[in-house]
């Protein structure tokens, strides 16, 4: 079973859905979703996910890559691993969703939405995710892979999911052997796929933004080498790469810009990058009853989007903080 992505752009089923060998056990669970399990013990389960926006196909194939590195036998798997590519038909379109934004319906907020086809699929994934984790003694994980539809100043992050306790230890020294650049720290839940994974099934989560969205088969996937390596050395059960990069900066969302209008003006350019810096006193917004200006000495803006749908998030503001704030 080594060919997880063109089964799932094929639409197709593989001939077997479960099955085995010397080193492990596998199991297709549904369109895009293969669990793996070694045939010795293990210490970690693991979900890996991307595709949850259908056009941002360099993550699913390294995921994909990986897949078939364990089948192969030359990456011997440590872990319990579910692998999910999690909008199939977006995916085959080469869109980011065909009806609404699937990455704001988990945790039940699919009941929000118009029903389609990515309601039941946000409804079908968490409860994969929950099968998945459910009983299971080993420290969970969940990395959901993305990248992103603009230019960023700072081109890898990761952004955590809120949660009251402080963030795992071991996850954080997987982002920083994957050389992010950044992580961006949710003070309040949301509709994410790894807010539902950190909330719901007690995972340590993070959502990862790796780079530009682009097309299948125009990736260079040589730019997403040390998120490989990191993801390698997680499922094998081998040491962390050294990090070669400058410390990761660490950022706070301070303010969600949501769109109660279609009035709403945001004062930026289409253009303007994520991690763009504005200063105090910067007017950002206006729509009827409502304005914004910065109130920091400096913010950052992620996101900046105004055509997003009514009442849905059109950009984040960030303070920087000390990396302290994440324990």
């Amino acid at each position: 079973m080594n060919n997880l992505l063109a089964l799932t752009l094929a639409g197709k089923q593989p001939a077997t859905t479960q099955g085995e060998n010397a080193a492990l056990r596998w199991k297709w669970l549904g369109e895009g979703l293969l669990e793996l399990s070694p045939q010795q013990g293990y210490r970690q389960a693991v979900v890996l996910s991307a595709g949850i926006h259908g056009n941002e196909t360099a993550p699913i194939e390294l995921l994909d890559r990986l897949v078939n590195e364990i089948f192969a036998g030359v990456r011997p798997l440590a872990v319990r691993l579910l692998v999910v590519l999690g909008n199939p038909p977006a995916m085959r379109t080469n869109q980011r969703y065909l009806a609404s934004d699937m990455n704001r319906m988990f945790g039940g907020r699919y009941r929000q939405f118009e029903p389609s086809g990515e309601t039941a699929r946000a409804q079908q994934l968490e409860q994969a995710v929950s099968n998945f984790f459910a009983g299971e003694q080993a420290t969970r994980f969940h990395y959901d892979l993305h990248t992103a539809i603009r230019g960023s100043l700072l081109p890898r992050f990761g952004i955590l999911p809120y949660q009251p306790q402080s963030y795992s230890p071991e996850m954080l020294a997987l982002l920083d052997a994957a050389e992010l650049d950044a992580l961006v720290i949710h003070q309040a839940p949301g509709g994410t796929f790894s807010h539902f994974s950190s909330e719901h099934a007690q995972a340590a989560s993070c959502t990862l933004e790796l780079g530009k969205a682009r097309p299948f088969g125009s990736n260079d996937l040589q730019q997403f080498s040390a998120i490989n390596k990191a993801l390698q050395a997680l499922v094998c059960g081998q040491s962390l790469p050294l990090r070669g990069e400058a410390p990761i900066r660490v950022f706070r969302v301070e303010r969600s810009l949501i769109k109660r209008s279609e009035s709403f003006k945001l004062y930026l350019s289409d253009d303007t990058a994520n991690f763009t810096a504005l200063p105090q006193g910067t007017l950002l917004y206006e729509q009827p009853g409502e304005s914004y200006r910065v109130q920091h000495e400096k913010e950052w803006v992620l996101f900046p989007n105004p055509k997003v749908a009514l009442g849905l998030r059109a950009g984040m503001m960030l303070t920087e903080v000390p990396r302290s704030t994440l324990f």
